[in-house]
Parts: structure tokens; C-alpha cells; sequence
């Protein structure tokens, strides 16, 4: 039997409409640390998704130079510090979700709902139980007394992790207390910073220094590993949690912002629907060794053994607007 023409062309619109049906994701998440739940979700929704993995900061200059012919739609990245820095360059749009606005708390979303938390956290202090007594400090602002001189080990100023965890103790306690405080921690430093966190934490475990700042993803993937080293070094750590009598403990985000330029607006919602489901943030958490941001979600037990931590409910926002002021007051306070 013929089929008529126009069916035929009904066809092919039909086929057309679904086999374009994708999102391009920027990401600056390790591919196996995403691509496995972006192939489930095709998997479950037909929208095919391509995936362009790099540098933070090297992804925000590609967008930028693409401009309007970007094909990114959506970019997934680490610290609100980021993601910030995208919207201030004019790189994202707002995005109109009941969804989002109900499944992520007010606290791990941009407030004209340009980024959205995916994950969250936490960077806690980590020192050596054989050598420290948690007793010794209680806040952040401890590790600027002088008994910590030439025992303790920090990352670069350069890294966003540190900026934005200055940022959050300039709004709570003003420029001068917090400039004495970065001022104090230069002059305690083991050695000059160096390396990322993983660094900073088998520094510690090999006795160059006894306390850092890290983020406890970084110590859960050491406990996690197969290599027996790894293992070691993380059983050499323990994990302490300031500022719980007063503003609590730093917690960052992991998120994810629509791009202006995006091509494929509603596939690109429908994933990061998909990304805050229950489903997915047990998944995304577990395989990141971060904390769920979606209500009701389980945190990892490698997390949860580290105990349940006071926050800081400081605003993620301001984090992100404060962040220049930070870098300079870090290059004031000598912090290289």
C-alpha cells in the first residue's frame, strides 16, 4: 500500500522534531564523574546529550569568546565564586522552574534563579590526631594563633575554594579582624603553598604539616580508593568542624546555569529537572562524595561518618559578589 505524501512528510517532521531533541553541556566535572548519569538520562528521555569537559576558568573564556554562536546550553561547574562570574558576564539567563524552586532551598540558588546548586561542600578543617588535639582550636580563626606556627599548609591564594571561604569570614567579622586573621595564617604556613587539596592532605599525613583546609570530597576519595596508600594517608586524617557555636562551618556548591546563547532551552530544563531528581542527586552525590542539595536525600555514608555539621547560612550569592574584594585582601595579607 502507498502511503500518501503528506503522511510521509508528517513523518519526517515527526523523526526530525525527536532526533534533534539534545543538550550541550560545558562541565567542568570530570567525565566520569557526570557523563555516566548524563547517558542515563538519555536513556529515560531520548534527549541526547553532548558533553565538552574542561577547566573552570578556561570554559568561561570559551563561552565568552563564542558569544551568541556558543552551543553550549547548559554549564556545570564548582563554587558559587564561578558561577557568579558567568552571570556578571552576561553568559547566563534566568530560568523559571517550580520544580527547582521547590526541590533547592532558597540558600543554593541565585536569587534571579540564573545557577542552581547541584551538590554541595563542605571545607572543614583536617589535622593529624596523632599530633593535634581537636581541643586546641574551635573556630577558623583559630588557625591564626601562634601555636600553629610552621604547622600549617594551605593551597595558593589563586584557588576559589580558599576565596570563597575568606569571603564568607569577611561578611562575618569585617575587613580589619579578617585581614589579621589571613595575616596570621601566612606567618603559621609549613612551607610555601603549593598543590591542590589532596596535596595539602598527604602533606599532613607524611608530618610537614599538622592542620589544613580542605574540602572533605578530596579526603573521601583518599578512604574510597583502591590504591592501599590512598587509604593510608586518609587514616592518618581526621575532620574537625568550626564555627559551630557561632556562623557554622563553609559549605560551597556545585551548579549549573543556562546558557544566554542556548539553542535547546527546554531540553536543557528537562536535564536539569533530571539532575535535582531523587535519583539523580543519590547518584551525582555518591560517585562526587558531595552533599545532595535536594530535600529528603540521603548524604553519602563516607560524608555522613564525618558527622552532621552547623552550616554557614551565609548568603552564596554574596560569596560571589565579594570575591574580588577577597583576592586583594589575600594578596594584601602576603598570601601567595
Amino acid at each position: 500500500m502507498l502511503i500518501p505524501r503528506s503522511l510521509v512528510a508528517i513523518f519526517v517532521l515527526l523523526f526530525s522534531a525527536v532526533s534533534s531533541a539534545q543538550v550541550n553541556v560545558y562541565s567542568s566535572r570530570k567525565e566520569a564523574l557526570i557523563l555516566p548519569l548524563l547517558e542515563q538520562f538519555t536513556t529515560d528521555t531520548g534527549i541526547e546529550v553532548k558533553l565538552l569537559t574542561g577547566k573552570d576558568d578556561a570554559l568561561l573564556r570559551r563561552l565568552s569568546m563564542e558569544g551568541k554562536s556558543s552551543p553550549a546550553d547548559l554549564l556545570i561547574t564548582t563554587d558559587v565564586a564561578r558561577l557568579h562570574r558567568a552571570k556578571s558576564m552576561q553568559l547566563t539567563q534566568a530560568v523559571a522552574s517550580d520544580l527547582l524552586y521547590k526541590v533547592i532551598p532558597a540558600a543554593w540558588r541565585d536569587t534571579e534563579d540564573h545557577w542552581f546548586a547541584l551538590t554541595s561542600r563542605a571545607r572543614p578543617i583536617i589535622y593529624a590526631p596523632s599530633r593535634v588535639n581537636p581541643e586546641q582550636f574551635n573556630r577558623y580563626e583559630d588557625l591564626a594563633s601562634t601555636q600553629w606556627q610552621g604547622r600549617l599548609c594551605l593551597r595558593s591564594s589563586d584557588n576559589v575554594y580558599n576565596q570563597s571561604l575568606v569571603a564568607s569570614a569577611l561578611i562575618a567579622n569585617g575587613q580589619a579582624q579578617t585581614l589579621a586573621w589571613l595575616q596570621g595564617m601566612v606567618a603559621n604556613l609549613a612551607r610555601p603553598p603549593a598543590g591542590g587539596d589532596t596535596d595539602q592532605l598527604k602533606a599532613v599525613a607524611a608530618g610537614m604539616c599538622d592542620v589544613t583546609l580542605a574540602n572533605t570530597y578530596y579526603l573521601a576519595r583518599l578512604t574510597r580508593s583502591d590504591n592501599s596508600g590512598d587509604n593510608f594517608v586518609a587514616s592518618q586524617l581526621a575532620v574537625f568542624w568550626p564555627n559551630q557555636a557561632d556562623r557554622g562551618a563553609h559549605f560551597n556548591i556545585s551548579g549549573v546555569a543556562m546558557m544566554r546563547a542556548a539553542k535547546h532551552p527546554e531540553d536543557a530544563l528537562a536535564l536539569m529537572h533530571y539532575m535535582v531528581s531523587d535519583k539523580a542527586q543519590l547518584w551525582y552525590a555518591q560517585v562526587n562524595n558531595e552533599y545532595p542539595v535536594a530535600m529528603g536525600v540521603d548524604v553519602p555514608d563516607v560524608l555522613a561518618a564525618y558527622g552532621t555539621p552547623i552550616a554557614d547560612a551565609v548568603s552564596l550569592v554574596k560569596l560571589g559578589e565579594l570575591n574580588q574584594d577577597v583576592i586583594r585582601l589575600m594578596d594584601q595579607a602576603g598570601w601567595r
